[in-house]
């Protein structure tokens, strides 16, 4: 049998990443909860935390120039500017500008000054960018403002020392080249030689040179660079804000919430994906019934115009007859994994109703001895009917020769049901003579033998049907079942002899609490009694251009049923 759902491949990444995606929105309530916990912190550090200003001055570092309107002349010369940015921040220009700021009344030690401060340069340029970020927005000025003046004090200082240290060095070495230049003119006025007179003209060279020095270092322009951009108060404070935080709290909370929803996702038991339902169980998924509401009382969602529900009952079972293993013994037991059986019994009776409206003897055989309710379920859908003629000879009167009822499936035929009953001994009951002899019927042309069962793990009266019944149809929810019990049912069901035909999920009935109680509230008589009320009936097969109706007039003959 072709499966209904495509099994993705191991190595098809983009596939696998949007299953594993889609079992991440399982959680919502997760994402919610990180999302909520995102905003809250992106607001309480955008309300809790105190506002700060930022005031920015930008300043032109120059190098000490002759004459720098000469042609040629580099303002850049002998510049570092990631070593000037060091110097900004150094504590020399800390305590200058505190100092400075102290005349001001401003008291700030040099260390606190320079935790404000960060100094950038911007690419390809010779700035560099004073950003001082303070409490208030004139005091970011004006320390920003005394913070470049004090770095350029210094540089203008640290200039002016070289130039000292250099015009004292000249000094130092002209002092000796003067006595000496004395001495050989003494020795010029006695009558001195040629060898004296070239040595006292090379002495006189020597000081004009070093005297051509230290005026050239007096002549050098000083200035250490300009102020391009004065520091102006800031009008707003600095930070991303509200919004930006809030923004920001919200892609941090969705992450939180994706990563718990992954936590969530490895340590759930559950079925995660269609793909590992299909795994875990080793058989096909069948169809998916969907989400409808019901009127109250109504098991039978065929014969309802209009149903949704009832077309997925009507494809799943299209895809039982013309599966081999079901067509050559027509009969299925139906059963699921463990809890409420409601489901189970629901989908037994319209898998019933489909094959009777394909013009099929169905036989459907509750077997649930122990919670029997799906002649009550039914309703006034139900008639009693007189029993076979061997199940009158041979049978004493109890469960499965008690009784048998006629279900009329408004516009689609008809089926047999024998209810289930209480019995003292329900494993001696269900494998009992009489129970294999109505399970063989199936064997008549024609004919369809439909057996449902208790949850196949919580009892064991699913397992003891098995030899009868080769093959299972497991009725799930899957947000409830898990992988380990889909496993052990088709461990337990190919243990005994039978074969899993596949999987039909259902959406759940927890869903549907609230319509079921508002139905049950309208029972109640305006005089403040209860009392039954009739159910509601179904709908008329007869709506005009619903194409759901067309089934219905289809007649199937099943593979093993042909002649």
């Amino acid at each position: 049998m072709t499966p209904v759902n495509r099994v993705l491949d191991d190595h098809d990444e983009p596939a696998l990443l949007r299953d594993q995606f889609r079992q991440l929105l399982r959680y919502r309530a997760l994402l919610a909860v990180g999302v909520v916990i995102g905003l809250l912190g992106g607001g309480f550090l955008a309300l809790s935390g105190e506002d700060t200003y930022t005031a920015t001055g930008e300043v032109l570092v120059r190098s000490a120039i002759s004459d720098p309107f000469a042609a040629g002349a580099s303002a850049d010369k002998g510049i570092n500017i990631g070593s000037e940015r060091q110097t900004a921040v150094s504590d020399t220009v800390g305590t200058l500008a505190a100092a400075t700021l102290l005349k001001k009344g401003d008291d700030v030690t040099a260390r606190e000054l320079l935790a404000g401060l960060q100094v950038t340069n911007p690419p390809n340029t010779l700035t560099l960018r004073f950003a001082y970020t303070g409490a208030a927005p004139e005091q970011s000025r004006v320390r920003a403002e005394a913070l470049a003046h004090a770095y350029l004090t210094h540089r203008k200082a640290r200039t002016e020392d070289s130039i000292r240290n250099m015009s004292e060095g000249y000094r130092a070495q002209l002092g000796p080249l003067e006595e000496k230049r004395d001495l050989l003119e003494k020795q010029v006025g006695v009558g001195a030689n040629n060898d004296v007179t070239s040595a006292r003209a090379n002495i006189i060279v020597a000081i004009s040179e070093l005297s051509r020095k230290i005026s050239e270092l007096k002549a050098l322009d000083t200035t250490p660079g300009y102020l391009n951009k004065k520091p102006v108060a800031p009008t707003s404070p600095t930070g991303p804000g509200l919004p930006m935080l809030l923004g920001l709290g919200g892609v941090v909370g969705l992450a939180l919430g994706l990563l718990l929803s992954w936590v969530r996702l490895v340590f759930d038991p559950t079925v995660r994906s269609t793909r590992e339902l299909v795994r875990s169980l080793g058989a096909p998924l069948l169809g998916t019934l969907p989400r409808e509401r019901q009127a109250a009382g109504t098991v039978l969602a065929i014969g309802c115009g209009g149903s949704r529900l009832a077309e997925e009952y009507r494809a799943v079972a299209f895809r039982l007859a013309y599966d081999p293993s079901f067509a050559e013994s027509r009969r299925l037991l139906v059963t699921a994994p463990r809890g409420d059986n409601a489901e189970a019994a629901a989908a037994a009776a319209n898998l019933a109703a489909a094959f009777a409206e394909m013009g099929r003897d169905v036989l459907l055989v509750e077997a649930d001895l122990r919670t029997p309710s799906l002649a009550r379920a039914l309703g006034p859908a139900a008639h009693e009917v007189r029993p076979p003629r061997w199940a009158a000879e041979e049978g004493d009167g109890s469960w499965p020769t008690g009784g048998r009822s006629n279900v009329d499936v408004p516009g689609s035929g008809a089926f047999a049901l024998i209810p289930g009953t209480t019995v003292d001994n329900v494993p001696r009951a269900l494998t009992s003579t009489p129970v294999g002899r109505i399970v063989a019927e199936a064997d008549r042309p024609g004919s369809v033998v439909i057996v449902l069962a208790p949850p196949v793990l919580s009892y064991a009266d699913a397992v003891a049907l098995v030899d009868r019944v080769e093959g299972v149809m497991v009725v799930c929810d899957p947000r409830e079942v898990h992988r380990g019990d889909l496993e052990r049912i088709r461990e337990i069901i190919g243990a005994s002899g039978g074969s899993v035909l596949g999987a039909l999920l259902h959406p759940g009935r927890r869903r549907l609490l609230r319509p079921e109680r508002r139905t049950k509230s309208t029972r109640r008589r305006p005089g403040g009694g209860s009392g039954p009320t009739p159910a509601a009936e179904p709908d008329a097969p007869e709506v005009k251009g619903d194409p759901t109706e067309t089934l219905g007039l289809r007649s199937l003959t099943l593979p093993a049923a042909r002649r």
